[in-house]
């Protein structure tokens, strides 16, 4: 069974940075972790995933350029490096892993965290 623990949300004003974490626990099939974040009535939106399999990572465009995605070296923990953050990046943050399909689709990932809020304030 693995088990998603995120940590690192938080208030931030605009133009700001955090960094999430998420530890997997358990044993992981595949070598893809990733970010999903919801924001109050809107759909679960892709945010990052990594393959540390063949180093490449994607990202959703409104992310590009101000988000990096990395991992550790034991590759069982994922980071969200955040910069310039913008008030409609205020969300739920939920780290996923193990896809068994399209990285940007929901429904490819039987792992979630509990989810970690991040609200950036003007």
């Amino acid at each position: 069974q693995v088990q998603l623990a995120e940590s690192g949300g938080g208030l931030v004003q605009v133009g700001g940075s955090l960094v999430l974490s998420c530890a997997a626990s358990g044993r992981l099939f595949s070598d893809a972790m990733g970010w999903f974040r919801q924001a109050p009535g809107k759909d679960r939106e892709f945010v990052a995933a990594i393959n540390w399999g063949d180093g490449l990572s994607y990202y959703a465009d409104s992310v590009k350029g101000r988000f990096t995605i990395s991992t550790n070296n034991a590759k069982n923990t994922v980071y969200l490096q955040m910069n310039s953050l913008k008030s409609e990046d205020t969300a739920v943050y939920y780290c996923v892993a193990d896809p068994r399909g399209p990285y940007a689709d929901h429904e490819s990932y039987d792992y979630w965290g509990q989810g970690t809020q991040v609200t950036v304030s003007s």
